[in-house]
């Protein structure tokens, strides 16, 4: 696969909620950042995606939706063979929603760091 056949399996991964076609995607040094959980490295990964289903079922009485995550806003850019691309995402039925940075290259994805999109406290 190459680096754009690597996004579309990995973004797959995270509209169906399935650790193993994310997994399919990324490279060996694969780092997932998410500002509430810290670094998740590609062995922790499907743990953290479990951890988080739990925290979504929790806000959708106990169900997780289908599609789990809705990826939209999707730009990409390559430079001496690194892909990088940015997206916006939402978990349907929450109000979890936010941006991710993506880069990739022909081993697969080799990060994202997330950040959430929330009002500030009043």
């Amino acid at each position: 696969m190459n680096a754009i056949e690597h996004l579309g399996t990995y973004a797959e991964g995270w509209s169906k909620g399935d650790a193993d076609t994310i997994l399919k995607a990324t490279a060996a040094d694969y780092t997932f950042d998410d500002p509430n959980f810290g670094v998740v490295s590609r062995d922790t990964l499907s743990n953290y995606l479990g951890e988080m289903k739990e925290v979504v079922a929790s806000l959708c009485d106990g169900r997780v939706p289908d599609p789990f995550m809705e990826l939209s806003e999707v730009l990409t850019q390559e430079d001496e063979g690194v892909l990088t691309a940015w997206c916006w995402w939402s978990i349907p039925g929450t109000e979890l929603k936010g941006s991710g940075l993506i880069k990739a290259g022909p081993t697969g994805i080799r990060s994202e760091v997330i950040t959430y999109y929330t009002k500030l406290s009043e």
